[in-house]
């Protein structure tokens, strides 16, 4: 059996949505093809495929193996274009992962710039606020906010950012204006579960860190969420001052607290660090460093003039 062979047709077959649309734009029998998927998983001894006569959908090992021959496939084309002297054009896709709400203010942009530079790259965007592991759910590049355990991933710092408490004018004319920590025992507050496991916010008096209980009175999963309840005048938030920064910058919420905030966060642009560097992840890499950090740097600059 001619392993890359059977490889190529795999994808071809994820690609078309089916056998007989794989036969077709590959110009082969499809006895053929059909023959040359089983065959690949009698050498695997593991089914690929789910086949019905409707669909045709991957297997969890099938999800796997197809993104790791696409993988082999695009590192055996770019080793023959190296080879042979041949002008190397990145191509293929990655995947890219990023939070929410700094996906979409800053990611997103300096992705669509991207694209319209490199026409023979595809990205697969993953907004998401949990961290996403980037061996087992095939990540390229991920945006990590925060501290980063120690790893034998690459890590290229692009900015930090800040942790804010924030509130609307109508609930701080309402309740008051905290004028340290220990007086958010007498607020109402947002808890953002993603940031916070439990209800408690952490802060820097003089040199040591202090965790002060906090009551919520409502908890929500997403920032969006938790800035919307915020300007609402359900209570107090503590969030990444770009989630927000639009609702900082329109004065439907006012920052409390400051003197007291924490050290800020790292922004870190991450991926695996292989070598050699996949042409596409280096082309991506390059480009959307540099861009990462100037947005991040007046990003930096708004708030703090806000």
């Amino acid at each position: 059996m001619n392993l890359l062979e059977s490889m190529s047709i795999l994808v071809a077959v994820v690609d078309s949505g089916s056998l007989s649309a794989a036969a077709r734009r590959l110009d082969m029998p499809l006895a053929t093809v059909s023959r040359k998927v089983g065959q690949l998983e009698s050498h695997l001894k593991v089914r690929l495929l789910h086949r019905t006569t409707r669909q045709l959908s991957l297997t969890e090992a099938g999800v796997s193996y197809v993104a790791a021959c696409r993988r082999i496939l695009e590192d055996i084309g770019e080793a023959e274009r190296e080879a042979t002297g041949e002008y190397a054009s990145p191509k293929g896709e990655l995947v890219v992962t990023a939070p929410i709400v700094f996906g979409r203010l800053h990611l997103v942009p300096v992705v669509a710039d991207f694209l319209a530079n490199y026409p023979q790259i595809a990205i697969s965007l993953v907004l998401t606020d949990r961290v996403m592991h980037l061996m087992e759910e095939n990540i390229d590049v991920a945006v990590r906010i925060g501290e980063l355990p120690d790893s034998s991933l690459m890590a290229i710092g692009v900015g930090t950012v800040r942790r804010v408490i924030c509130g609307s004018p109508a609930y701080l004319a309402t309740h008051g204006v905290p004028t340290s920590p220990h007086d958010l025992a007498g607020h109402q507050c947002i808890s953002f579960e993603v940031l916070e496991s439990k209800p408690a916010w952490v802060f820097e008096l003089g040199k040591s860190q202090s965790s002060v209980p906090v009551q919520s009175r409502l908890a929500v999963n997403t920032a969006e969420a938790a800035v919307d309840a915020a300007i609402l005048g359900v209570g107090l938030i503590r969030v990444l001052s770009y989630q927000a920064a639009d609702a900082i910058r329109d004065n439907a919420l006012a920052v409390v607290l400051d003197s007291f905030e924490s050290a800020p966060q790292p922004i870190h642009v991450v991926h695996r660090g292989q070598v050699p560097l996949p042409l596409k992840l280096r082309a991506f890499l390059d480009f959307v460093t540099p861009r990462l950090r100037a947005r991040t740097l007046h990003h930096h600059a708004c708030v703090s003039d806000s």
